[in-house]
Formats: structure tokens, C-alpha cells, sequence
């Protein structure tokens, strides 16, 4: 992440092929505040799995078809609605965008001082790392910002107040809703157990993730150390039980065997079959010591492509913890 940030602001070729070490200094100051933000007790988590934090805003779809207007108005593809380093929504051509600068770009404009537009020039680590693209940024509302990643068109003057009002004054509403998502990423009145003091929602193939600790509001223990429990529980699952490669090879194995041959879900090989039962689906975690976590549970459940790990209350009985987990996973499908 901290590589990618250098290349997001200074480009591939300033690195690799380094003609004034003083100069390269200087532009490397520009990637500070980003690469700070991965080193402190950030709120965010993409940087871990590298996947797109998200939010779920109550009236999406409005949003969406806002995006979509404005996006063909202006003369992009690349269009996203970002609240405090989070998209709430973007556009087709925003999510077809490759690791790591789908993380990175909502994480930049996080991470940025407040201002109500900027033109900002940036490389894609992935996608074109020599060649420079423009992230245009326009303030809607505090902490939310209207993102446009294009080439030397449109200019920013060209998106007049005129065009902003026109696609956005109607959806002042909703998009005041988005504001308190930042931290809470759902929706208020979401049905969520009361057990439950955080969660991480993971899909694997789209890659974005929820992720929010503050659920319910004031609880022990506090949200920094919430954050730092399944960010640990996460690292955990993922370097022993749910390793990404495996899941995926495992299913694009599966994909490529049933292309070739038309037989849906047939192994290719009997050991194939039984490393695929032998995949684990659930694991839980109690932690034992050190007051205010003693007692606290953590779960992780995998179904398909979605991955589920939530940081539960002492007082949630084990026995119950893979069916809340579970219905919990259901509840919250329909969102991401």
C-alpha cells in the first residue's frame, strides 16, 4: 500500500528510474498524509484486505441513478460518491477499476484536507502507471465528495454550479443520510442483534467490504480497540483457516473444469474434491484475558463469495454463535 501510494502521486517512472534523488524528495511529499493514514489507527480497512470500503446509503438506488446522469453529463465513466474515504456509490466504470487504486483513490480523498474542489493529478498502480490521470473532486457536503477520474477532459470550470444543481439539489435528502454512515456504514434501523459490537462483511470476487465497530453506539470496549481486535481476528483467519488464493483457485478451478468438460461440479480429481470438503466454513474465538476483552467472541463464516466476521458480546452463548452469524450473513447479502 505504501508503494502504491508513492506510485499513485509520483508515477512508476520517478521511481524506478530515479534521475535527481533531491527531486524525488520533494514529489515524494506529496504521498505523506496518504501513506501516514496507513500507519495510524485508521477507521478504514482495505488497506488489510484489500478490498473497497463501503457504505450502504438508505436511498441507493436514487443515488445511483444520479451517479449514472451526472457521469454521462460530465463526460466520464469514472464516477464514485465517497464519504469519509467510503463510496457510497459509483459507477461501472469506478468498480471496473484494479487493486490497489480502487482502494487507494477513496482512501486519498480521506485522507485530503477539506476543499471544495480539487484537480488532482494521479497515476494508476495497476491500470496505467506512467501515464498521468486527473481525479477531479467537487465537496457536495461535508466529508462527502463527488469523485471524477478522467483524461484532460472535462475541465474543472466546466462543471459549473449549474450542472451540480441540476443532478444533485433534488437529492439534498438523501445525500444528508450518507453523512452518518461514515463510522456506522449501515443504514440507521438496520436489524443487527444486539450482541453484535462489530462486524466486517467481505465479497471476495466483487471486493469491497463493510466494516464498521460502532454499531450500537457506547460500548465496551472502545472502538479503536474493536477495530484492532478484527483487524488481528481477520489477519488470523486469513493466514490460517480462509487463505484468498485458495478460495479462489479453488473456485476458478471449479469454473474452468465445468467449461471444459459441460459436467456442472464435477472434480477433476478425487483429491480435488476432498481438499474442497476439507475447506472450513466456520471457526470461532474466545478471548480469555485482559479486561475489557475477557470473554468477547469473534466468528468469522464463509458462504460463496461473501466472507462474514463479527466481534460479539460475552454474553452471546457459543452454541448460538455459527446461527446468528448465519442469519446475520443472510440479512445483510441483499446489501453488498
Amino acid at each position: 500500500m505504501v508503494f502504491g501510494a508513492m506510485v499513485l502521486l509520483v508515477g512508476l517512472e520517478e521511481l524506478t528510474n530515479i534521475r535527481n534523488v533531491e527531486r524525488l524528495k520533494k514529489e515524494l511529499r506529496a504521498s505523506y498524509r496518504l501513506i501516514d493514514s496507513f500507519l495510524g489507527d485508521s477507521e478504514l480497512i482495505g488497506d488489510l484486505t484489500q478490498c473497497v470500503d463501503c457504505v450502504i446509503p438508505p436511498e441507493g438506488s436514487l443515488l445511483q441513478e444520479a451517479l449514472s446522469g451526472f457521469a454521462e453529463a460530465a463526460g466520464t465513466a469514472f464516477v464514485s460518491l465517497v464519504v469519509s474515504g467510503r463510496v457510497v456509490a459509483a459507477t461501472e466504470g469506478w468498480w471496473r477499476l484494479g487493486t490497489p487504486e480502487a482502494v487507494l483513490l477513496p482512501w486519498l480523498v480521506g485522507s485530503l484536507p477539506p476543499q471544495a474542489a480539487r484537480d488532482y493529478p494521479v497515476y494508476l498502480p495497476h491500470g496505467s502507471p506512467t501515464v498521468p490521470h486527473r481525479l477531479l473532486t467537487l465537496t457536495l457536503l461535508p466529508s462527502l465528495e463527488l469523485c471524477l477520474l478522467c483524461g484532460p477532459r472535462p475541465a474543472l470550470r466546466q462543471l459549473d454550479p449549474q450542472l451540480l444543481e441540476r443532478w444533485w439539489q433534488p437529492l439534498l435528502g438523501p445525500l444528508r443520510t450518507c453523512l452518518p454512515l461514515g463510522p456506522r456504514a449501515l443504514p440507521d434501523g438496520f436489524p443487527l442483534h444486539t450482541d453484535i459490537l462489530g462486524l466486517l462483511l467481505l465479497h471476495l470476487e466483487l471486493k469491497r467490504c463493510l466494516f464498521t465497530v460502532e454499531p450500537f453506539g457506547d460500548k465496551e470496549p472502545s472502538p479503536e480497540q474493536r477495530r484492532r481486535l478484527l483487524r488481528n481476528f481477520y489477519t488470523l483467519v486469513t493466514t490460517t483457516h480462509f487463505p484468498p488464493d485458495e478460495e479462489t483457485g479453488s473456485a476458478n478451478k471449479q469454473q474452468s473444469h465445468n467449461s471444459n468438460t459441460g459436467e456442472p461440479g464435477l472434480p477433476e480429481k478425487a483429491e480435488d474434491a476432498v481438499h474442497q470438503a476439507q475447506l472450513p466454513r466456520a471457526c470461532y474465538l474466545v478471548l480469555r484475558h485482559g479486561e475489557p476483552r475477557r470473554g468477547l467472541r469473534l466468528m468469522v463464516l464463509q458462504l460463496g463469495p461473501r466472507q462474514l466476521l463479527l466481534l460479539l458480546a460475552p454474553q452471546s452463548p457459543t452454541h448460538g454463535l455459527r446461527s446468528l452469524a448465519t442469519h446475520t450473513l443472510h440479512a445483510l447479502t441483499p446489501l453488498l
